[in-house]
């Protein structure tokens, strides 16, 4: 299917990147909302977000003031002058937040992965002229995500955009979700026209992270990021860990580096956080095979066999030296590298043993 996005179109908002959506992770008070978007409106920033309804993984949590924060939303938008936007899920999520002015709305990670739920809303927005923003599928499928987009343009909706907030993973890892950068690229080839927002937040879980991770969607050519700001982080009601206060936002963003998207060389430091990007998927990695190393020492004392089994270490040690000194690599190297992992495999296993 051909897509052809159109702009925003949300007046007053500058073409330059990156275009800033922020706000607390959920509307939890009328006072916590103005204070949070005074601050944020005070550092320039155009658009609000807030949660109203929160899909949280296990029933009990804090779920959203439902439509009530919408009349907040309605007060930041008429006290500050920023556009508002928050999360659909339905159809009735649809037609209370159009009905209350908002003047931008997200489908959600876990809705996106729906075809049944983000067809509802696409039913729900036949006839509305609204800027719409769609977040990965929290599985790494392209074809999901795309599909998602395809069934909002089908609807009539050509004012579109994306929000990458990484993928959920079931390892242990540097960052809530893995950013897995090579999806939104092949997306953004698919769709050259289609503007992407990155959700640093959400894929690093942590505050400390934002930053980082905010450059590198710039260095990639991102349109955009939406960061979750709250006015007193810690006692948020929900993922406090990774939201920062109005202040830091303003540091987050006066520190980018936006560079020349026609620059055809790369510096030092681009190289250098290509490396870095590298590192996190080694370890993300080793952490991957110790589980798997696990398992393998479970089923072993299950079936009485020893840990250590020298001829499976000959051959891994064989191929792997065959494979890195095809791949230019020393074999001193790869034979201490692959020396160091098997004695962490073999201690993991002892430990399942005992």
């Amino acid at each position: 299917m051909e897509i052809k996005i159109e702009p925003f179109g949300l007046p007053s908002l500058s073409a330059e990147r990156p275009l800033v959506i922020a706000g607390p992770c959920s509307a939890e008070s009328e006072e916590q909302v103005m204070e949070a978007a005074r601050g944020i409106a005070a550092r320039g920033i155009k658009i609000f977000r807030a949660g109203i309804w929160k899909p949280r993984t296990k029933p009990g949590g804090f779920e959203g003031v439902g439509e009530i924060g919408l009349g907040w939303l309605k007060r930041v938008k008429r006290e500050t002058g920023m556009y508002v936007s928050t999360e659909v899920a339905t159809r009735d999520h649809v037609f209370e937040s159009l009905k209350a002015g908002v003047d931008m709305l997200w489908i959600g990670a876990r809705t996106s992965a729906n075809p049944f739920a983000v067809q509802e809303i696409a039913d729900a927005l036949k006839g509305v002229d609204i800027p719409i923003l769609i977040k990965n599928p929290v599985n790494p499928d392209l074809e999901l995500w795309v599909g998602a987009i395809e069934r909002i343009y089908m609807a009539g909706l050509h004012r579109i955009g994306v929000i990458h907030r990484g993928f959920s993973s079931y390892d242990k890892k540097i960052y809530r979700n893995q950013p897995l950068w090579h999806i939104p690229i092949e997306l953004r080839r698919r769709m050259p026209s289609l503007p992407i927002i990155c959700d640093p937040s959400h894929i690093g879980g942590k505050r400390e992270l934002i930053q980082p991770l905010s450059q590198q969607a710039m260095d990639l050519n991102f349109n955009g990021l939406m960061i979750e700001s709250h006015c007193n982080p810690d006692v948020a009601w929900s993922d406090k860990e990774q939201q920062v206060t109005p202040e830091a936002l303003f540091d987050i963003i006066s520190r980018l580096v936006i560079r020349n998207e026609h620059q055809t060389t790369e510096s030092l430091e681009e190289l250098r956080r290509q490396l870095d990007t590298i590192d996190e998927q080694l370890f993300e990695l080793l952490a991957k095979r110790m589980r798997i190393s696990r398992e393998i020492g479970i089923y072993k004392k299950e079936h009485n066999m020893p840990v250590l089994q020298t001829i499976r270490y000959d051959e891994i040690l064989k191929k792997c030296s065959a494979m890195g000194e095809a791949m230019d690599l020393s074999v001193d190297f790869v034979k201490e590298m692959i020396k160091e992992i098997h004695e962490e495999s073999v201690r993991q296993q002892i430990l399942i043993m005992r």
